[in-house]
């Protein structure tokens, strides 16, 4: 490869501005934080409220394990609960695959999520491979439902994950992202029935597909996979919604970096789709060109027409040029940054799916250290910060209201059992 262009432009508007926040701003809970209660302080055990918002997914009341799926959901984000894991990962899995068997649309979203979080805790290895192998089949009975567009996206955010994650050979990958291409082209799959997927639905499929071609070698997918994708690409950069075009962008810049469309082409010696391809990229070039110039309309507000002017600017340059974007996110004191749409592609999804977690995550899963050739600096935990308190005594943190519900359930156990050492004598008061 040659050099990059020493100028290169530092890209800060495709990342999301939500979480580029420092270290100090995450919502980190730390499992021996103590808090006071009438004088006596006591010692939160994370893993028993985890413990217990696992046995709640026992529950018959679909409520009662959407409230436990939200409690695990943000333990995970907060830290990375590995014993836990140890202890628990098959019934975990195994329950939260019952929920997107049975659940309701929120519960399956739920469920989802807390699926994909726990392949990133794990990391590559044997059980995320389990993972992949036992939740593949519910995940795309799921996606064949007539459902809410939050549900479906979900899905696609987990099977996108966990195929991240524990997909070891080309063919698991080329598998789920056929899973994926049904979700918005029925015809392809076993359904008779087709319907019109909503815009949130496409975006989250475009984007899922695109973060699973990220770890693919270009070689390894049939050429009429390429001339099909980049087409139905190149339709939707036509669409009104904007979410919807730069997915459909971003995913065309990526197949171009990967390149070997019209190598494969000349390879096979067939003229007709080195020709078609040529005539595909001429098309999306220009394209690309009226969307990075595009006027004010069609509802954007000032901020969305920006980004969406900025995006289509990198995707210009580098089909013009092949210089990729090169982006740059704080970690507390490190740098993450990257030089490819690859990468790119690979952060943006991650940071989006990780939400409030993502600088936890980034800080300590060595599996993401792995993935974005990332070392923090080792931080140095001293106690707890005004914002972590502030967020463990959040009223409307799940994870508050489930420690409280465990201390008060530990207290009636306590005081039934020590009923006799307070009669006879004990001065506690």
């Amino acid at each position: 490869m040659g050099k990059q262009r020493r100028n290169q432009r530092k890209n800060a508007a495709m990342l999301d501005s939500d979480d580029t926040d420092s270290v100090s701003s995450s919502s980190t809970i730390r499992s021996d934080q103590m808090l006071g209660n009438g004088g006596e302080e006591v010692q939160i055990d994370k893993e028993s409220v985890l413990d217990q918002s696992l046995d709640a997914l026992y529950e018959k009341r679909g409520s009662t394990r959407e409230n436990a799926l939200v409690t695990i959901i943000e333990a995970f984000n907060s830290s990375l609960p590995h014993e836990f894991v140890e202890k628990k990962f098959a019934t975990m899995l195994h329950q939260c695959l019952n929920s997107v068997k049975k659940g309701s649309a929120k519960e399956v979203a739920l469920a989802s999520h807390a699926i994909g979080l726990l392949a990133l805790t794990v990391g590559s290895g044997k059980k995320a491979q389990e993972i992949l192998e036992e939740a593949v089949s519910p995940i795309s009975e799921a996606l064949k439902s007539r459902s809410e567009s939050s549900k479906i996206a979900s899905l696609l955010d987990c099977l996108a994950v966990i195929t991240f994650v524990g997909g070891n050979e080309p063919e698991e990958t080329d598998k789920c992202m056929q899973i994926m291409w049904q979700v918005v082209h029925p015809k392809l799959g076993p359904n008779v029935v087709a319907t019109k997927p909503s815009p949130p639905v496409i975006t989250a499929m475009v984007s899922a597909w695109s973060f699973l071609l990220t770890t693919m070698d270009g070689w390894t997918l049939d050429p009429k996979t390429w001339q099909g994708s980049i087409s139905y690409f190149s339709t939707l950069l036509e669409k009104e919604d904007r979410s919807i075009r730069i997915a459909a962008g971003e995913a065309l810049a990526l197949i171009f970096e990967i390149g070997n469309l019209e190598k494969f082409s000349i390879q096979e010696g067939n003229n007709k789709d080195v020709t078609y391809i040529q005539g595909l990229r001429a098309k999306v070039l220009n394209q690309v060109k009226n969307l990075s110039v595009e006027a004010g309309g069609k509802g954007l507000t000032k901020k969305d027409l920006n980004n969406q002017r900025n995006t289509f600017r990198d995707i210009l340059e580098f089909l013009e040029d092949g210089y990729s974007p090169e982006t740059s996110l704080k970690i507390g004191g490190d740098s993450l940054t990257t030089t490819t749409w690859c990468q790119l592609i690979q952060l943006n999804f991650l940071k989006r799916f990780l939400r409030g977690g993502f600088i936890k995550h980034m800080q300590e899963n060595e599996f993401l250290h792995d993935v974005f050739d990332f070392t923090p600096k080792k931080k140095l935990i001293s106690g707890v910060s005004g914002t972590e308190k502030r967020m463990y005594k959040s009223p409307n943190s799940a994870l508050n209201k489930a420690r409280t519900q465990y201390l008060n359930k530990q207290r009636m156990l306590s005081q039934d059992k020590n009923a006799g050492h307070y009669a006879s004598g004990f001065d506690e008061e």
